[in-house]
């Protein structure tokens, strides 16, 4: 608690804030367009980070310039990224930290994450299911990111207001989901430079990155609200 303000919550993305998975996704996405007969543009690839399969599946054949069964496709990346997941998951810099130390304060965390429950549930195995008391996958909302709809369910799910909680991300999509959700933001860029703007806090990494330091961007975001 600071100055009376308290953090109702904590609320991480999971690829490329959480985990390296975005390099997991870079070689699941190329190995899908190879699979379609192109090379996947990096400005394409940009244009994914933070995105829904959906999304994804629906950017690549425009990008190639080829007719793709999204059905068949979005299978495909399903199964390649799952290889993947099981076993290239790594950490990133400062993020386990963080994870640990929200839960030893007592304020709960959840994960709000454009992975399908498949994929998320192989990257709990490697992150530990302990850490949060709710989990809101991609296939899981109607509107996913940049909708606010998976940040207010996460919400929902623990019982707080979203103008209380702090989200965790890496990309545009995933700022734009929290912010509209009304959640204080800390950006940490992975694959995507952010801009720093009033209720955005930019950090290079989650190192150093204190539970009191999550509790006085939800009081600086509340008061530049009144």
């Amino acid at each position: 608690m600071m100055g009376g303000m308290q953090l109702a919550a904590v609320l991480f993305d999971m690829d490329g804030t959480l985990l390296d998975s975005e390099k997991v996704w870079d070689v699941a996405l190329d190995d899908l367009a190879q699979w379609l007969g192109g090379d996947l543009s990096d400005s394409a690839r940009r244009r994914m980070v933070g995105s829904s399969l959906a999304r994804s599946i629906a950017i690549m054949p425009h990008d190639l310039g080829v007719d793709a069964d999204p059905e068949s496709s979005g299978a495909y990346l399903m199964e390649r990224a799952a290889e993947l997941f099981r076993t290239a998951l790594v950490w990133k810099p400062g993020a386990r930290e963080l994870l640990v130390a929200v839960g030893e304060a007592g304020v709960p965390a959840a994960l709000v994450t454009s992975t399908h429950r498949r994929l998320t549930e192989i990257a709990l195995d490697t992150m530990g299911r302990e850490h949060f008391a709710a989990t809101v996958c991609g296939d899981e909302v109607v509107h996913p990111k940049p909708a606010p709809d998976p940040y207010e369910q996460a919400a929902r799910l623990l019982g707080v207001d979203p103008t209380g909680c702090v989200a965790v991300e890496d990309s545009p999509l995933g700022i734009t989901s929290a912010e509209g959700a009304g959640c204080a933001v800390l950006a940490v860029p992975s694959e995507v430079p952010l801009e720093a703007v009033p209720g955005r806090t930019v950090v290079s990494s989650l190192e150093g990155m204190t539970v009191a330091g999550l509790t006085a961007l939800v009081a600086a975001e509340q008061r530049a609200c009144r």
